[in-house]
């Protein structure tokens, strides 16, 4: 690749990051001020059963989907690459019409088996009627996954973070009242306001994509999805996999600990992924598309899964070392002194999360090759490491142990994914990605261990310096790789002053 394709490849990873981070960043900071208002009328116990709440939904959510968001990004990225606004028409509508038939079947099988998910969750059909009603914002998911696809396939990333910013602050706005005045009981209509307004948002945005009408009938639609659900059921078994096991963790933690410890580890697993989401939320929001896009030539996606990495890890880890060096401030910020257990189990999995930046694009390259088959026994390997991790992780550490389990998972999900894409792809890591890699390593490994043999005025004061070392010397190198162009002028004058002459 030449340098100017270099230099336009950089600037459009971090152009995407930029605007779907601040989106993030957005996001993050109203869900975070959402939060930590409900952990203070709540507490951790309220927050343990939203969790768990959430997850029963998004487990209901990746079944009936069938992959069909994901899979409809990768048909409409390539309609869009390669075909006429004729074909992109037909894709959006058989999208469209397979999320709402997969929206209704995921309220139904919520609405029949509420009573049976209630007792395997909580030992009791207690919670039958809330799970009922939470069957609605199955639905409301699927029909809004059916349009960000759109947006997201068109690549109008502008839109994308509207979308996202809109549905974060109307959320917010309509839903906190509900639980201030109703408590625990209002948390079933909270989840239901803050699924609505992602609708409504996705919706408006879609609507605003201009493209001639299709004539497509219902019985040709249901044949064209037939590729859609061919890659969308590998997609949604591994995701189900996934999300699964974050429900079977939150149950094993409910019965060995209680509703309290729940909590902590959903305060935990929001804290590891408030900054780092903003990375991967951008990843999968642009680069997918590209990558998709890019899926026959091995060489380019090598060169894209390369940068994205590079990109991943200069933006990532600065944040990755300041979570990891506050994370008892960060714990009590944004929740409350009652959540002190998250705390131990943040910095074993913000560990994990450093792996996942790196992970992640590589893991990519199997959705984008439409490699169903091997995405599922990938996810299939990680998920049940992640559980036999974290089963023998709670019964020796305590709660420590699901972070500690995260962190393997991630190691081990790294070494067989690395090996799968450079025996089946030909793929390698550029020689400047690996000394990235080690030095980050060990000023990650430095941070986190520091605590262990220092007092804390001590290894706050040495993690310090080295996170801000990190940063310094991340934003020198974002600002050399992207000419100075979408670097704002402060950190023109840091390069200014601490570059040689």
């Amino acid at each position: 690749m030449g340098s100017n394709t270099d230099n336009k490849q950089e600037r459009q990873i971090l152009k995407s990051t930029f605007i779907m981070g601040g989106a993030s960043v957005i996001n993050s900071l109203l869900g975070m001020v959402r939060t930590k208002i409900i952990a203070l009328m709540l507490g951790p116990s309220g927050v343990g059963l939203i969790g768990i709440y959430l997850n029963i939904t998004s487990l209901v959510s990746t079944f009936s989907e069938m992959g069909i968001g994901e899979s409809g990004v990768r048909q409409i990225a390539g309609a869009f690459s390669s075909g006429g606004d004729a074909t992109v028409s037909n894709q959006i509508l058989t999208i469209r019409r397979a999320a709402l038939l997969s929206g209704l079947a995921g309220l139904i099988l919520l609405l029949v088996f509420s009573d049976r998910v209630s007792r395997l969750t909580f030992g009791s059909a207690d919670h039958a009627l809330d799970i009922s009603l939470l069957s609605i914002t199955v639905f409301l998911t699927a029909v809004s996954a059916g349009q960000t696809a759109l947006i997201q396939g068109m690549r109008h990333i502008g839109d994308l973070a509207k979308v996202s910013i809109i549905s974060a602050f109307f959320g917010t706005l309509l839903s906190v009242p509900v639980i201030y005045f109703f408590g625990e009981r209002g948390i079933v209509c909270y989840l239901l306001v803050v699924s609505a307004t992602g609708l409504l948002a996705s919706w408006w945005y879609s609507g605003k994509i201009r493209m001639p009408p299709s004539e497509t009938t219902w019985k040709e639609s249901l044949v064209r999805a037939k590729p859609l659900l061919k890659l969308g059921m590998a997609l949604m078994l591994g995701s189900l996999m996934t999300v699964g096991t974050q429900y079977l963790l939150r149950v094993f933690i409910i019965r060995l600990d209680g509703m309290n410890a729940a909590g902590a580890f959903q305060a935990s697993s929001t804290l590891s992924l408030v900054y780092v989401g903003i990375i991967l939320n951008a990843m999968l929001t642009d680069f997918y598309p590209r990558l998709s896009a890019a899926a026959r030539d091995q060489q380019q996606c090598t060169f894209l899964i390369n940068k994205q990495v590079q990109m991943g890890l200069l933006l990532a880890i600065p944040g990755i070392l300041a979570i990891m060096t506050f994370a008892p401030l960060l714990v009590v910020l944004f929740y409350s002194a009652a959540f002190t257990q998250a705390i131990e189990i943040l910095r074993w999995q913000i560990l994990g999360v450093s792996l996942q930046v790196i992970n992640w694009p590589m893991g990519f390259m199997l959705r984008a090759q439409g490699n169903g088959r091997l995405f599922f026994r990938t996810e299939l390997f990680a998920n049940a490491c992640y559980l036999g991790l974290a089963w023998l992780g709670l019964k020796v550490f305590g709660l420590p142990g699901i972070g500690m389990a995260f962190f393997g998972m991630n190691v081990l999900y790294g070494m067989i994914i690395l090996f799968i894409l450079k025996k089946s792809y030909d793929f390698s890591f550029q020689p400047n990605n690996i000394r990235l890699v080690v030095a980050f390593g060990i000023a990650i490994g430095t941070v986190f261990a520091t605590p262990w043999f220092l007092p804390m005025v001590f290894h706050l004061l040495v993690n310090s310096v080295v996170t801000a070392a990190v940063a310094l010397y991340s934003l020198i190198t974002l600002n050399n790789m992207t000419d100075s162009e979408m670097i704002p002028g402060f950190f023109l004058k840091l390069k200014a002053r601490f570059s040689p002459t």
